[in-house]
């Protein structure tokens, strides 16, 4: 047996770059080690430059395993090489952050020793961080949903860029979704491409209802595909075009030809195929910087759809009010602790929950000041009202701020 390796040092076109554990095994369903993924992407560096390159990202570090919550590391670590550029964002909360720019293979191996996995980067570049050079339109299906109807409501999306003007370019989001990403003149803030995406959400819910929904609330979208268009908010990011996600099976966001959309699906897509489909065919997205194109249309059509519903708001802090019979179940730490949270609550209520649709049991991950934490929520609207709970004690309670001391942080 070889002697487990504590570190090694690859030359990638001319730089020394670190691999610490290159031995560790990282996905142990496939076998696959912290080596193999980053000669994973210095295979497809093209490609995954083309999505992430040049741009600043949060970096999200698995560094205790893909079953473990990764963090969110906005800084540069201190110590970062030469060759690792840095762009300094600033925040709506008033806060900034020195963010990590990569720019060729060696930065693709340097974040992979870090820990991440996916690759998560703003949709603008370093030398312009006001205006976004991509629109995103990502398609998150609720519960329920099957990939059928993404692959149709992707098609509806399609539509509504062509007539705006706009070439559209779906990859997997390596999970149950499917992103499209639109390259577009540096020409317009964050408000206006955030706009520019609603409206396409809200065209698109206008196209296809009942498969499609524009509705941020989550409770109020039912069994349909979520045009999530606020992906394009400033503090967002992605997982950009060949990005390893933290699934068992090492599955990768995979560009796709529009000719494939109908006929491919998520799962064929991992670490091994892709490797050999990228050396087969390359990037299917390799003619996606020479596609940008204007906002005109869909801010027009914005005009005309004139402004979004808004939800209704009440009680003492003016919040938001939702128009579902909504109860809360609990907040964890973890997704396993909120799954299990769950269970608990459908053995105590067995003929609520056996009343239940899949969209109506809603598991949230949300961002902590590094990490997710989970929140547990059931909507009551197929459950007679004379049947429906009260409001009960939380299961579980963690506060993901407990100890933080920063001002504003809960409502960050």
């Amino acid at each position: 047996m070889s002697p487990v390796r504590k570190e090694t040092f690859l030359d990638v076109e001319g730089h020394e770059v670190r691999v610490s554990s290159p031995d560790k095994i990282v996905f142990p369903q496939v076998g696959l080690s912290k080596l193999d993924v980053v000669n994973y992407y210095l295979a497809v560096a093209d490609g995954a430059l083309r999505g992430a390159g040049g741009r600043p990202m949060v970096l999200k570090r698995f560094v205790k395993g893909i079953d473990q919550e990764a963090f969110f590391q906005k800084r540069v670590p201190e110590n970062h090489p030469e060759f690792i550029d840095t762009a300094t964002l600033h925040y709506a909360r008033g806060t900034s952050a020195e963010e990590a720019v990569i720019r060729d293979a060696a930065g693709l191996a340097w974040v992979v020793n870090l820990g991440c996995l996916d690759l998560n980067p703003h949709p603008v570049r370093a030398e312009d961080l006001d205006h976004p050079d991509e629109l995103r339109i990502d398609l998150d299906p609720m519960p329920g949903v099957d990939w059928s109807q993404i692959v149709d409501v992707a098609f509806v999306a399609r539509e509504v860029l062509d007539d705006t003007g706009l070439v559209g370019w779906p990859k997997t989001s390596g999970s149950r979704g499917m992103h499209i990403l639109v390259r577009i003149a540096p020409e317009w803030d964050y408000a206006k491409v955030r706009l520019a995406a609603e409206t396409l959400a809200r065209e698109v819910e206008n196209r296809a209802p009942g498969l499609a929904t524009a509705r941020w609330w989550k409770e109020e979208r039912g069994e349909s595909v979520f045009v999530d268009f606020n992906q394009n908010a400033k503090d967002r990011t992605v997982a950009s075009a060949y990005s390893i996600r933290p699934l068992p099976d090492a599955r990768v966001s995979t560009p796709l030809d529009w000719s494939e959309v109908r006929v491919r699906r998520p799962e064929e897509f991992t670490v091994p195929t892709v490797l050999e489909r990228y050396a087969e065919i390359g990037d299917p997205h390799a003619g996606i910087d020479r596609s940008a194109g204007s906002l005109a249309g869909l801010l027009a059509l914005a005009q005309e759809l004139g402004p979004a519903e808004k939800p209704p708001r009440g009680g003492a802090d003016g919040r938001r009010q939702s128009v579902m019979p909504l109860i809360e179940l609990a907040r964890t730490k973890t997704k396993p602790e909120a799954l299990d949270a769950l269970e608990m609550w459908k053995a105590t209520h067995p003929s609520v929950a056996a009343q239940l649709h899949p969209a109506d049991v809603l598991v949230d991950g949300m961002r902590g000041s590094s990490s997710l934490w989970y929140r547990v929520r059931v909507n009551l609207q197929h459950v007679p009202e004379a049947e429906r709970p009260e409001q009960e004690d939380l299961i579980a309670d963690y506060d993901p701020w407990a100890g933080k001391t920063w001002p504003g942080a809960r409502g960050a």
